[in-house]
């Protein structure tokens, strides 16, 4: 009879322990496009999210996609996902391999976010391809992950118990996945939009015809109908869809993008060694054509001018027109082009920074960079038209000022050392209270 070391022991507690608490935990399952190793911004909310809510009493699985071939990749998101998370992936039919044969670029190379959708772009290919986009693909150009992703779903519920099933969108097609599945299953769903779906920013000035905008309207509301719960992350966003859809107002819930405290740690405080005194101002993040303060780059122009030593550095990917208008504002020399960078390494050029730089596309969107920006702790300028809810949190954070798209922002550089972000405010944005409050949410939809 073999006997068993006291070390062997340990490990088989440790195992069967772990599961019997396994056992007794309610069973989620995730569908998000955005997972690791793709470095896509979209992925942080719900990485994070399922990485702490086992602690919370839900243990999660995540339905993605095979391949996102469209992202930079960011390896170092991989070493978040817990060896207990179950993840299934599923092929999808990719356009944007079209859309390069059709401007002419090679299959290996990589595309730019902002150039996909920038009208400064007058090629016969791009425009046939914009016109492709924005009226048969419905309700995105994440269409061709459906089929796939909803049979590998039905053999993972096929196999597993699940309670309940949470979808993340955009792209929108997660929640046609989610709301076929739970239809099937007769589980609660609860999409998350992070973004609007039918008239999100980035279809801004483009012509969809009244069949399209028909079809993708019967889906989100179909949707919506379906939802056991419906999740915004900004109240802006949530409001609008309370008005534009009464009947979601008692299911619809508040959580905001929020960042996560376990991220900054290690990272220094202390701004770039000045060279000569240079000030820097930080954008992380992509920035379209839709996103341009003009008179903003005039204003930091006029500051060097008058002697200031400033620096302006962009983290992610730019539009043709912003790169355009800071040419003509004369900031070519004083303008640093990152491109796409490690998250941790982003979050550095971050707290290092002197200013941080934030455009909203629009009222309903609350940039998920603010939250990461407030723990930063450097002043903030905020461009964006209309939008209330950004200003508030500004104001109330006492963390920097909001101007609209035409303002110059030069009032920001006369008082910006009186901001300075109150912690306790900040601190309700940690994504472990957030945690708290969906677990509240799905414990308040699932029937056992």
């Amino acid at each position: 009879m073999k006997v068993i070391s006291i070390v062997e022991r340990q490990v088989l507690f440790v195992m069967l322990e772990r599961k019997i608490s396994h056992s007794f935990m309610k069973q989620i399952l995730f569908i998000t496009y955005y997972w690791p190793p793709s470095g896509k911004a979209s992925l942080h909310w719900p990485l994070k999210i399922i990485k702490h809510l086992p602690s919370f009493g839900w243990q999660p699985s995540v339905l993605t996609v095979d391949e996102d071939t469209f992202s930079q990749k960011d390896e170092t998101f991989s070493n978040e996902i817990s060896s207990e998370t179950k993840v299934v992936r599923a092929n999808s039919i990719e356009p944007f391999n079209l859309y390069k044969k059709l401007v002419g670029k090679g299959k290996a190379e990589q595309l730019i976010a902002s150039e996909t959708i920038s009208k400064e772009n007058k090629s016969l290919g791009h425009r046939l391809s914009l016109w492709i986009r924005m009226n048969l693909f419905i309700p995105d150009a994440r269409v061709g992950w459906y089929f796939p992703a909803v049979k590998k779903g039905m053999t993972l519920l096929e196999e597993d118990k699940v309670d309940a099933i949470v979808s993340i969108g955009p792209p929108h097609t997660s929640h046609l996945i989610g709301k076929k599945l739970s239809s099937n299953f007769n589980l609660p769903h609860i999409p998350v939009f992070i973004d609007p779906w039918v008239d999100i920013s980035y279809y801004r000035n483009f012509k969809r015809s009244r069949l399209t905008l028909d079809i993708d309207n019967h889906f989100e509301k179909s949707v919506l109908q379906k939802a056991a719960s419906v999740i915004f992350v900004t109240d802006t966003m949530k409001k609008d869809y309370e008005s534009k859809y009464p009947f979601i107002q008692t299911k619809s819930k508040l959580l905001y993008w929020g960042y996560s405290e376990e991220d900054f740690k290690g990272l220094s405080p202390n701004p770039f060694p000045k060279e000569r005194g240079v000030e820097v101002i930080v954008h992380a993040g992509n920035i379209f054509d839709y996103q341009n303060p003009k008179q903003f780059w005039k204003t930091i122009k006029d500051e060097i001018d008058k002697g200031r030593k400033l620096k302006l550095v962009f983290i992610g990917t730019v539009a043709p027109e912003i790169k355009q208008s800071i040419t003509v504002a004369g900031l070519d020399p004083f303008t640093e082009y990152k491109g796409f960078l490690h998250y941790k390494e982003m979050l550095n050029e971050m707290v290092k920074a002197n200013y941080l730089l934030v455009c909203a596309t629009e009222p309903r969107h609350v940039p998920g960079k603010l939250f990461e920006y407030l723990r930063a702790g450097k002043p903030i300028i905020a461009f964006g038209d209309g939008n209330d809810e950004v200003k508030k949190i500004l104001t109330e954070a006492n963390a920097g000022m909001m101007f609209g798209y035409k303002e110059s922002g030069e009032e920001f550089f006369r008082i910006y050392s009186s901001f300075k972000t109150i912690e306790e405010y900040m601190e309700r944005f940690e994504r472990k209270l957030i945690n708290q409050k969906l677990k509240d949410i799905l414990d308040s939809v699932s029937t056992n």
